[in-house]
């Protein structure tokens, strides 16, 4: 299972979350990486955590103030980007743009999506993986794998059909080690999780969890 921490912009240390995610990693062997804001992707990467960019834009080099530049994050030390999170959406061909934009810089690219019949459209763009997140869930205390299951296997399924090679992550409400376990049962290859880390008052605590039952 692979466990991807979005920061989000939680006013929390992410050196802290970073150093925690390293360790926890390190100690059991479960790969673990930590999305922080832009702005903080370099010192997070610095850690020697895996470090992921919360996204990056359909453009390349070029006139583009304010934009997220996919090979700007690759050399601020980001292996991956996450794209399509349901606080940042983008259109169908701006979503593809992204996916290319980052495989151009060289990074593994995980689109979000809110249901299984989404999922399958952006499965298509061929990205790395793809994370089903119902919006309703996002944040709450209750996993969508616990809340719904269905929507879980069948964004499995979804995925599968159009390309085998997409993996399919769990997001929404996931905060415990049994949440996790869940998710893996029904068929997801790594889960997408925010405040259950960013918020909690003892992050590699919280980390130790998630990884308990695996």
């Amino acid at each position: 299972m692979f466990i991807l921490v979005n920061l989000k912009a939680y006013p929390c240390d992410p050196i802290e979350v970073a150093t925690a995610a390293r360790d926890v990693a390190e100690e059991s062997g479960v790969r673990i990486a930590v999305s922080p804001q832009a702005a903080d992707v370099s010192r997070v990467a610095d850690t020697g955590v895996e470090t992921w960019a919360q996204h990056v834009d359909p453009n390349g080099h070029g006139s583009h103030t304010g934009s997220t530049l996919a090979e700007a994050v690759a050399e601020a030390g980001a292996v991956g980007t996450l794209i399509n999170h349901s606080e940042k959406r983008l259109k169908l061909a701006d979503i593809d743009g992204s996916v290319q934009a980052a495989e151009r810089a060289g990074l593994e690219t995980c689109v979000c999506a809110n249901n299984p019949a989404q999922i399958g459209a952006v499965s298509a763009l061929g990205p790395d993986s793809v994370a089903v997140e119902p919006p309703e869930l996002i944040g709450g205390d209750v996993s969508v794998a616990t809340a719904d299951p269905g929507i879980v296997t069948d964004a499995v399924d979804a995925a599968a059909n159009v390309d085998e090679d997409v993996e399919v992550y769990c997001g929404a409400g996931i905060s415990t080690g049994d949440d996790v376990v869940t998710a893996e049962e029904l068929g997801a290859s790594g889960i997408l999780l925010a405040s259950g880390v960013a918020k909690a008052d003892d992050p590699r605590a919280a980390l130790e969890d998630l990884v308990s039952g695996l």
